[in-house]
């Protein structure tokens, strides 16, 4: 990896943490697609990088939020001991899809997410 790629990548963590914890939202959200576009990863590639760095950003972002009594600690093992089952899953079909029909998927879900944050900011 070359100096600006290591810059880049290190720009995107940044950032992936900054909007994931402001937001609420997985830095996958801005991970994976800067990932493939800007560091030209394979959609699989940014998605496993994205995984691992999104483990240090759930971390960072619920002990944060625990300071400020926002943590259900009891909802959050639950959702992160099934979560297990459902990346293995994920993972599995990832390998075995070819890479236009990853894409795809992961541009259906993002829409899926921005519908329903629209409607969800419409509501207020």
């Amino acid at each position: 990896m070359e100096a600006h790629e290591v810059v880049a990548a290190g720009l995107l963590g940044l950032a992936g943490g900054f909007v994931g914890g402001m937001l609420g939202v997985g830095g996958g959200i801005v991970f994976i697609p800067a990932l493939a576009l800007v560091l030209g990863l394979s959609q699989v590639d940014a998605e496993a990088t994205s995984l691992l760095a999104i483990m240090a950003v759930g971390a960072a972002g619920a002990w944060r939020q625990h300071g400020y009594g926002n943590l259900r600690p009891r909802d959050g093992a639950l959702m992160g001991v099934l979560s297990v089952a459902g990346v293995a899953a994920g993972v599995a079909l990832a390998n075995v899809l070819p890479e236009h029909a990853l894409r795809l998927l992961f541009a259906a879900v993002m829409l899926c997410f921005a519908a329903s944050l629209f409607r969800r900011a419409l509501r207020v």
